[in-house]
């Protein structure tokens, strides 16, 4: 997993509110094993047209939202199912940061335990990113993980809350078994001092 310690995008949005599992990665799509490919069916049903084309009017599809590692979204995104593909399928897109006013309990760990970082932010700050990327969609984000601030433009930065250990996982680049084996030997050193079997 990459370290995870500042990122600056400029990012898609999509101004919708409870955007599910489903809606990220359609079930069809969940039998494939590459992961990195994954990211060619996110919003599937949203992205292409009756015929299979590429919708235009979608987000996703339009030029400005080449080269953006960040999407941003409403209220209650990644509810659902519990499929860890709707977050491999936003990294196999490029994304490396989702903000969104708030997230379902399961998508945000799975998020934090695949590199993928949930940034939640008040719903005013949501509003205001909403309508700076409408004035500009080339608006750059920073994402300082370190010091757990979103900022933009001349407002000042908006923090946000990450779980202590999750955040440790990205800043190192590993995941939560990464990180044990990191400290195999010092969990050793405890068994064998507590007489942990």
């Amino acid at each position: 997993m990459p370290r995870f310690d500042r990122l600056t995008s400029h990012a898609v949005a999509l101004p919708a509110q409870d955007i599910d599992t489903d809606q990220i990665i359609p079930a069809r799509f969940l039998k494939a094993v590459d992961r990195s490919a994954m990211g060619e069916n996110l919003f599937a049903d949203w992205r292409r047209l009756p015929g299979g084309s590429p919708d235009p009017t979608f987000p996703l599809n339009r030029p400005t939202s080449a080269g953006a590692h960040i999407l941003l979204a409403g209220n209650n995104f990644g509810c659902g199912s519990s499929r860890e593909h709707a977050v491999w399928a936003l990294t196999g897109a490029g994304f490396q940061a989702v903000i969104a006013e708030s997230f379902a309990d399961i998508f945000r760990n799975n998020a934090l335990k695949n590199g993928l970082l949930p940034v939640a932010v008040p719903e005013e700050s949501i509003q205001d990113l909403f309508d700076r990327i409408e004035r500009d969609p080339y608006t750059s984000f920073t994402i300082d993980l370190t010091e757990q601030t979103l900022s933009f433009a001349d407002l000042p930065p908006v923090q946000f809350e990450i779980d202590p250990f999750a955040r440790r996982c990205l800043l190192d680049g590993v995941d939560q078994l990464g990180y044990l084996l990191k400290h195999v030997d010092r969990i050793a050193e405890y068994e064998a001092a507590h007489g942990v079997d």
